[in-house]
This record gives C-alpha cells, sequence and structure tokens, in this order.
C-alpha cells in the first residue's frame, strides 16, 4: 500500500495523492479517489472538496514551512 501524500498548494486546495479512506465528523467514510483536493479557503459549496472557489475569493496563502 502507498503511503497518502498531502501537498498544500500556493493559494489553492490541499492535493492528497493514493487516499486510503476519508471520515467525516460522525467517522462515517466519504466515497473518494485515489487522488482528491480539500478545500483551504471555507468557501466551498462542496466541503470538505474543492470546487474553485478560492479563485473567487482570492483566497493567498504560499504553503511554505516555518522554520
Amino acid at each position: 500500500m502507498k503511503k497518502t501524500k498531502i501537498r498544500a498548494t500556493d493559494n489553492g486546495p490541499l492535493h492528497v495523492q493514493d487516499v486510503n479512506e476519508l471520515l467525516d465528523g460522525l467517522s462515517q467514510p466519504l466515497k473518494v479517489e485515489n487522488e482528491i483536493w480539500l478545500c483551504r479557503c471555507g468557501c466551498s459549496k462542496n466541503k470538505p472538496f474543492c470546487d474553485g472557489s478560492h479563485n473567487k475569493v482570492n483566497f493567498k496563502d504560499e504553503s511554505r514551512s516555518k522554520d
């Protein structure tokens, strides 16, 4: 089984690859593909998934490690 990889994109969603399972707030499994995009801006109409709203609201966050 591959390790799940999560990458925060600049000014956009979290890109998750090699997803094994995603649970909702009641610990029920959500149907997901092997690759998903999760909302970070809070404006998606399809949370927790990204619907591109970050572009409309001009979401800004460069994801850089803070050493």
